[in-house]
């Protein structure tokens, strides 16, 4: 007979945002939960999920949240993602990106980040509150070998739930891509792709890392672009690898859009991403009542939990 402690517990970042749904939606899948609002609570924690919401405000409470151990919760949570599985969704996914863009008018030095997935975001790429929509997605695969919960049954595109949303531009030759849509960008994230594309058509370095955004509005009229370049490590990539990402000779990223469709400013972005423990979507699973994200992510716990406890 199982006890408590053979139940993965996962923990819901409940700073701001639609933790609550996802607690119910993962006590569905099978697993403990417990939301986290201090250092203290991520103890003894199998997995994590940084719930959607307002990134912002998220990144100026946990920045500011200091244990009692000195670190604040964004210092706890980049040594934790680096380490258990984590699962960011919308807001969330902001904040496991390594690069992001989009205007911000709340931050005047931008968006503060955990980081770890290879993963370039434009926020809020998919518009405001008002424009919030559902689509068919890409579904979640397979669950992970060995679970008790796997099945064969079919697997129908996922109902993405897209709430001020946003999307990504371009993952790293490491991040396993699980799902692309194709959208048109909002008025605020087309500037921003323009500003981005005339970088790049100029040679420009335009990579992002970690904290900032690329726009910081002057004024109302006047928006000014900000470049901060992160060197790309090549210590792992074969020659191959290194062509698909396209390092100049100086091992400079160079950074590659999504491409509007013909006639029109849609594009191809991505929606759904997985790197070793992190996993990623730009839309709400927490808002359906379709829980194989939740039983995907919960998978992926209970793999992780067995070969801790075979260690």
């Amino acid at each position: 007979m199982s006890s408590d402690t053979d139940v993965p517990l996962v923990g819901v970042l409940a700073l701001q945002g639609a933790f609550e749904e996802h607690q119910a939606c993962l006590e569905a899948a099978g697993c403990r939960t417990r939301q986290v609002r201090t250092v203290h609570d991520m103890k003894d924690l199998d997995g994590i999920v940084l719930p959607g919401g307002e990134s912002t405000a998220m990144g100026l409470i946990g920045t500011s949240s200091v244990g009692s151990d000195g670190r604040n919760m964004w210092e706890a949570l980049q040594e934790f993602t680096s380490q258990k599985p984590t699962w960011g969704t919308c807001a969330g996914m902001i904040l496991l990106a390594e690069q992001c863009v989009g205007a911000s008018a709340v931050i005047e030095n931008g968006q503060a980040l955990i980081g770890g997935m290879d993963i370039l975001v434009c926020r809020n790429y998919f518009g405001s509150q008002v424009s919030s929509f559902e689509m068919a997605t890409p579904p979640p695969p397979p669950l992970q070998s060995g679970d008790d919960n796997n099945s064969t049954k079919d697997n129908p595109p996922y109902p993405g739930v897209f709430i001020r949303a946003p999307a990504i531009l371009s993952a790293g030759p490491s991040v396993e891509i699980l799902g692309r849509v194709v959208a048109t960008p909002c008025r605020q994230a087309a500037v921003v792709l323009e500003e981005l594309e005339k970088k790049i058509s100029n040679g420009e370095k335009v990579v992002q890392m970690k904290v900032l955004d690329a726009l910081e509005r002057k004024s109302s009229q006047e928006i000014t672009y900000r470049v901060v370049v992160k060197e790309h490590s090549t210590t792992t990539l074969s020659e191959e690898e290194k062509k698909e990402v396209n390092l100049s000779d100086n091992n400079e990223l160079r950074l590659e859009l999504p491409g509007a469709a013909d006639g029109s400013n849609a594009r191809e972005v991505i929606c759904a991403v997985k790197k070793d423990n992190l996993l990623c979507t730009a839309f709400h699973p927490e808002l359906t009542n379709d829980y194989r994200w939740h039983e995907y992510f919960a998978s992926m716990v209970r793999s992780s939990k067995s070969l801790t406890e075979m260690k």
